[in-house]
């Protein structure tokens, strides 16, 4: 097989390709100007009837408005939670106290003013519609706000600036050096969109993450994950331990039983027929044979004895000259993790492998892993046709719940037509 590895970092991955860098330009851009249109009309509304609906509490309107404002606050609050985790992956983890089901009015308005999540959504509205619609626009403006200046650069400077000057950002036009000059300093804005743009629309997001997002709702979206990954971890370990069973009952068990059974029919021919209770043992020794390895396979789906003998590095380079499609393998380690990481990580690395030979109809594969700031960064990537998802019966969603169990995360990207980059995060240090 060729397969190629090497110990030294370099260049052991391809770059995802630079048309589904500028799809995620444009669709940050639109997704942005989108809210951008969205945010203020609603923050301002929000913010309006809240205000007019606390301040009628005295009153006594207000008592029976104050729920209907604030559920429509609520919406809206879910509505950009639900907006952060698609279309960033910025999940904000909240909790709301319960209400009483069937309660009064002014028991529910009570109600929803002593719960802490309803003063954060409350002040969520006026940063919204300030810095939240500044966030918002801006990857809109940095994209289209080039195309004006080359627009200047070409002519257009003649009737926009008349007999004067026009400004472009802090190029005066009034020429056409001075022209060319804004269509330079488009193409500067347009470099730093294409660099920017996505980073401008998760900023929106955190800011929301920052400003919504409770210490209640972080402890329960904990108290999840942990109670999702100890299920899974035990399912993964059940599975596991059936596989061996089964394994063990259909592979190596029946062939030690009929070695036994062929030792003791060459016992009863060694004296009548030795000639036939020669080839019996000549049988049961390859019989012994084939057992031997199919427990050595066995063993080696457990946990691997060049994993627990030489580390992560040593044991994805043995798995790769396994494989029929040639493998760089780009290992910088200083040190080991602990055994339970390591075997993680060589299983999803596995996993992950093994789909890029199966479905990828890649010609090459890159693995490269090293550590730094606390985790263990392993990216493998294939240059085939891609469309890989988690979810999509890949086998990359029990990869996910496996590095779960430690606090671990799976990215992955696809782009139809490839290159395909999966990467993997697992904090630990090594030793």
């Amino acid at each position: 097989m060729n397969t190629e590895t090497t110990d030294t970092t370099g260049p052991g991955t391809i770059e995802d390709g630079g048309g589904s860098r500028t799809r995620a330009v444009v669709l940050a851009a639109v997704q942005g100007l989108v809210l951008a249109l969205v945010v203020l009309p609603f923050a301002v509304l929000g913010l309006v009837l809240t205000l007019l609906s606390l301040a009628l509490i005295p009153l006594g309107i207000g008592l029976v408005t104050t729920p209907a404002v604030l559920a429509l606050v609520r919406t809206l609050a879910a509505t950009r939670r639900r907006l952060a985790e698609e279309w960033c992956g910025v999940r904000i983890p909240v909790v709301y106290r319960p209400l009483t089901p069937g309660a009064r009015p002014w028991t529910r308005t009570v109600e929803l003013l002593r719960d802490p999540q309803t003063w954060r959504d409350v002040r969520w509205l006026p940063v919204d519609m300030t810095a939240g619609f500044v966030t918002a626009l801006l990857p809109a403006v940095l994209l289209l706000y080039p195309v004006e200046g080359f627009a200047v650069a070409a002519g257009l400077w003649r009737e926009l600036a008349g007999d004067g000057t026009y400004w472009y950002g802090f190029v005066p036009v009034s020429d056409q050096p001075t022209a060319l000059g804004a269509g330079a300093t488009a193409a500067v804005l347009l470099v730093a969109a294409y660099r920017l743009t996505p980073a401008l629309l998760l900023l929106h997001f955190r800011l929301t993450r920052a400003l919504l997002a409770s210490p209640e709702g972080e402890l329960a979206e904990r108290v999840r994950v942990l109670t999702e990954t100890r299920r899974d971890a035990v399912d993964t370990s059940a599975a596991e331990l059936r596989r061996i069973e089964r394994d063990l009952h259909d592979g190596a068990q029946a062939r030690l039983v009929a070695m036994g059974m062929d030792l003791g029919t060459a016992e009863a021919l060694v004296d009548k027929d030795p000639e036939r209770a020669k080839l019996l043992l000549a049988q049961t020794r390859r019989a012994s044979a084939e057992a031997l390895a199919e427990l050595r396979d066995l063993v080696r789906g457990i946990h691997p004895p060049v994993l627990a003998e030489r580390g992560l590095g040593d044991a994805v380079r043995a798995l790769a000259l396994r494989l029929p499609v040639p493998t760089e393998v780009v290992v910088d380690l200083p040190g080991r993790a602990e055994a339970p990481v390591e075997s993680a990580a060589y299983f999803a690395v596995s996993e992950i492998l093994t789909n890029a030979v199966k479905h990828s109809g890649a010609g090459r594969i890159w693995a490269d892993l090293h550590h730094a700031d606390g985790l263990l960064r392993i990216s493998v990537t294939d240059d085939g046709r891609g469309g890989a998802a988690v979810g999509a019966g890949s086998g990359l969603a029990g990869v996910e719940r496996r590095l779960g169990t430690f606090d671990g995360v799976l990215a992955v990207s696809s782009p139809v037509g490839g290159p395909t980059m999966v990467t993997l995060e697992i904090p630990c240090v090594l030793s």
